[in-house]
């Protein structure tokens, strides 16, 4: 099994730019396809992006195309979420997670903690 940890979270205002990491143990992330998704208080789960064990964007959602950016580095078993122009809609904690396409939408599994972000007007 293996165990995600996201860092990187924090305060920003309206039009700028975060990083976020995630860093896996207990495995070899290169076996995994992996991805991010989001929730913010009172809504439900938003997928954001999966990529596969090589780095090949499968899902990135209509909703930050042009804005995030997706990476991963298997070498340091890590994986990357590039937010620039944030708006207070991106409020919310965000996950990383294991992915995988399901019937209607894509899946997500063995996510950690989250990473809280915060966007002021």
């Amino acid at each position: 099994q293996v165990q995600l940890v996201e860092t990187g979270g924090g305060s920003v205002r309206t039009g700028g730019s975060l990083r976020l990491s995630c860093t896996a143990s207990g495995d070899n992330l290169e076996y995994y396809a992996v991805g991010w998704f989001r929730q913010a208080p009172g809504k439900g789960r938003e997928g954001l992006a999966c990529l596969n064990n090589l780095g090949a964007t499968a899902f990135l959602a209509a909703s930050v195309e042009g804005r995030f950016t997706v990476s991963r580095d298997n070498s340091k078993n890590s994986v990357y979420l590039q937010m620039d122009n944030l708006n207070t809609d991106d409020s919310a904690v965000y996950y990383c997670a294991t992915c995988w396409a399901g019937i209607k939408e894509y899946e997500y599994d063995d996510w950690g903690q989250g990473t809280q972000v915060t966007v002021s007007p």
